[in-house]
C-alpha cells in the first residue's frame, strides 16, 4: 500500500515540477535566463542548447546578456533567438548579444495570463488520472483480501490528501505567475 502512495506522490510532484518549468519559460515583462532554456543553436551542425554554448546573465531587470564561449557562434545564437517564439529582438555587437525586454502591452499581458491559466489547468488535468489510478489499487487490494476495508479507506484518504496538496500547489504557482504577468 505504501508503494502505491509513494508512487502517486512522486508522479504528482513531477506534474507540479513540470508546471514550474513550463512557467519559467513563459515570458513576462522581466528578463529571465530561464526563458532561453528551450532555445537550441546550430553549433557545428548539431542542435545544442544555448546554455551549453554561452553564458547567460541578467544584469538589469529588462536585459539579458548572452556571451558565447566561441565568437563564431554569435550569428547562430542571434538567429535562434529570432526564430524562437519569445518575440525578442537580439542585438549583436560582435562580442556578445544583448536582448532587451520591452514592457508588455496590457493586451499581451492578458493573453499570457490566459495562457498561464490554461497551462495550470493542464497540470491539474495531469494529476487527475494519477489519483484515479492510485485509488484503484487500494480497492483491488481490499477486494482480493490483502488489506482490510479500513486500510482501503485510509489509503484512499491519503491519496486524496496528496491530490488536494498537488492541486493547491498548482493553484499557488499559477496565481503567483499570473500576478507576475499582470504587474507593470
Amino acid at each position: 500500500m505504501q508503494t502505491v502512495i509513494d508512487s502517486c506522490s512522486e508522479r504528482m510532484r513531477k506534474s507540479v515540477e513540470a508546471l514550474t518549468q513550463e512557467f519559467a519559460a513563459l515570458r513576462t515583462g522581466r528578463a529571465s535566463a530561464q526563458l532561453f532554456d528551450r532555445i537550441k543553436v546550430d553549433y557545428y551542425g548539431a542542435e545544442t542548447p544555448l546554455s551549453q554554448v554561452a553564458s547567460i546573465s541578467v544584469p538589469e531587470a529588462r536585459l539579458v546578456v548572452i556571451q558565447p564561449w566561441d565568437k563564431s557562434v554569435l550569428p547562430a545564437i542571434e538567429k535562434a533567438i529570432q526564430k524562437s517564439e519569445l518575440g525578442l529582438n537580439p542585438n549583436n555587437d560582435g562580442k556578445l548579444i544583448r536582448v532587451a525586454f520591452p514592457p508588455l502591452t496590457e493586451e499581451r499581458r492578458k493573453e499570457l495570463a490566459k495562457s498561464a491559466k490554461a497551462t495550470a489547468e493542464n497540470a491539474r488535468a495531469a494529476v487527475r488520472p494519477i489519483r484515479r489510478d492510485a485509488k484503484e489499487e487500494p480497492t483491488k487490494l481490499q477486494k482480493s483480501g490483502d488489506i482490510s476495508e479500513d486500510q482501503q479507506k485510509e489509503g484512499s484518504d491519503r491519496i486524496q490528501k496528496l491530490t488536494d496538496g498537488a492541486i493547491a500547489d498548482i493553484a499557488k504557482i499559477a496565481e503567483a505567475k499570473e500576478k507576475e504577468i499582470m504587474e507593470i
